[in-house]
């Protein structure tokens, strides 16, 4: 086998598992962060990340996991090919699992407004309040729709008025949150699709090497 063919597949195996334990991390510590008490340094990204499909997340990264493990006998049995050929449909089933995370996240940003705006009308008083405090702003569309927490921040109608909706603030940061999200996706089926290309050069490579020692063995110069 070339040894840079080798290094580049093993190095591409190596990154494809470490996005698995990147995905796996990221879900995980978020399902723990948003059952922590809302303050103004999370309130928003806790909201964003209970619209993400982080249970999805986990199942995805685990198929990721399993992949790479089922890759190690592709690398250490080089003359069955059979192994390499599954860990290339399965690297197509976790990229095709994970091109679907990334759009379900990225079709919630072109409803951003739409979506915040439920989220907004289901929260309690407190989460409203952090929002606002966060923001520095009251209400959603604005300080009477629907109408705004009184806090610090908006003690009075006058105020409220003055401030004006958390619409545009609160959207502006989803969409520049929820794009780092999607966007990780994307870039991990890149790697996906990387890693595909490898699994096709070396599957290529040893069939070739097979077809030479079927001849090699054909005219009596070697043993298969």
């Amino acid at each position: 086998m070339p040894s840079k063919l080798m290094m580049i597949f093993v190095g591409m195996d190596l990154v494809f598992a470490m996005c698995g334990g990147l995905l796996l991390g990221f879900s995980l510590t978020s399902e723990k962060i948003m059952r922590e008490s809302p303050t103004k340094d999370n309130v928003a990204q806790n909201l964003l990340l209970g619209q993400c499909p982080l249970t999805a997340g986990v199942v995805n990264s685990i198929f990721i996991l399993v992949t790479f493990l089922l890759s190690l006998p592709a690398f250490f049995l080089p003359q069955n090919k059979s192994w390499l050929r599954a860990q290339g449909w399965l690297v197509v089933f976790c990229a095709t699992f994970t091109l679907t995370l990334g759009l379900t996240v990225w079709v919630d940003t072109l409803q951003t407004r739409q979506n915040l705006s439920k989220i907004w009308g289901r929260e309690s008083p407190i989460v409203r309040s952090t929002l606002q405090q966060k923001f520095n702003c009251c209400g959603y569309f604005n300080s009477t729709t629907p109408p705004f927490i009184v806090d610090s921040t908006c003690p009075n109608a006058l105020v409220a008025a003055q401030k004006g909706g958390c619409i545009s603030q609160f959207s502006s940061f989803a969409n520049a949150y929820l794009d780092l999200i999607f966007t990780a996706c994307f870039g991990i089926v890149g790697v996906d699709v990387l890693l595909v290309l490898c699994v096709a050069m070396v599957l290529k490579w040893r069939s070739e090497q097979e077809r030479y020692r079927a001849i090699d063995q054909k005219n009596g110069f070697g043993k298969l």
